[in-house]
C-alpha cells in the first residue's frame, strides 16, 4: 500500500539540523497550512493546521540550507502517524486545551515564492532550487 501527502504552507520556524550517532543528516522544521471561508452566520473563519516536517539525508542538507523562516514551500511525503493512537500525536496545551499535531517525513520540496519575493536572491526565479529523493524504480524493488 502506498500514500501521500502534499501541504502548501509557511515554514513557521528555521530549520534546524542535526545528525544521527550512525551519521545521517536529520532536518526538522514547522509548516503553516492556512485557509480563510465565511461560516453559516458570514464571518471571517481563519483556520490554520500545523505540520512537523522531518527530512533526511541530501533532502536534509538542502533544506537546511535553503530553507528560512517565511518561505512559501509545497512539501510532499509520508504522513507519520503516532505509535501510540494510530492518528496525529496528542497533547495538552499549557491552558489546558488538547491540541493535535501532524507529523511528514518529507520527500520533496518546492518553492512557492512569486518571481517578485524572491528578486534580488542568488537562487532561481522560483526562490529556491527544488529537490526530490530520487525515485525508485520497480526493478529495484525486492519482490
Amino acid at each position: 500500500m502506498f500514500h501521500t501527502i502534499i501541504v502548501a504552507g509557511n515554514i513557521g520556524r528555521d530549520p534546524e539540523m542535526r545528525y544521527t550517532p550512525s551519521g545521517v543528516a536529520v532536518t526538522s522544521f514547522s509548516v503553516a497550512s492556512s485557509r480563510q471561508y465565511s461560516n453559516a452566520q458570514g464571518q471571517a473563519v481563519k483556520e490554520t493546521i500545523w505540520f512537523r516536517v522531518s527530512c533526511w539525508s541530501k533532502l536534509a542538507e538542502y533544506a537546511n540550507t535553503y530553507l528560512k523562516k517565511g518561505n512559501k514551500v509545497l512539501i510532499e511525503g509520508r504522513l507519520v502517524p503516532d505509535t501510540t493512537t494510530g492518528g496525529p500525536r496528542i497533547w495538552n496545551r499549557s491552558d489546558g486545551t488538547t491540541s493535535a499535531s501532524y507529523e511528514i517525513n518529507a520527500v520533496t520540496i518546492r518553492s512557492l515564492a512569486t518571481r517578485s519575493e524572491s528578486e534580488g536572491t542568488a537562487n532561481n526565479s522560483s526562490g529556491f532550487p527544488e529537490y526530490s529523493e530520487p525515485s525508485i524504480e520497480e526493478d529495484d524493488i525486492p519482490f
